[in-house]
């Protein structure tokens, strides 16, 4: 298992990418929450088995059409057991 803390930036909000993310998720089994920040980013917390944590990082890089993901930054997390994959307001 791993943890992982991810900020998004580019042209991540107005384009459904917090629910593509929470999609994505869901179907890999990956936990934690993502949620819109101010000034325009996107942050994510994911915690699941490495490879598909890695995955998912894979696809957020990309998006779903009509972002444009300029940057991430990661740093890694201890693991607290997230039951299920939230959209945080």
């Amino acid at each position: 298992m791993i943890c992982v803390h991810v900020r998004v930036s580019g042209r991540v909000q107005g384009v459904f990418y917090r629910a593509f993310t929470k999609e994505r998720s869901e179907e890999m089994g990956v936990k934690g929450w993502v949620r819109n920040l101010p000034g325009g980013g996107v942050e994510a917390v994911l915690e699941g088995e490495r490879q598909k944590v890695g995955e998912l990082l894979r696809l957020m890089k990309t998006g779903p059409s009509g972002s444009m993901v300029l940057g991430m930054e990661l740093s890694e997390l201890e693991c607290k057991g997230y039951e299920d994959f939230e959209i945080r307001y």
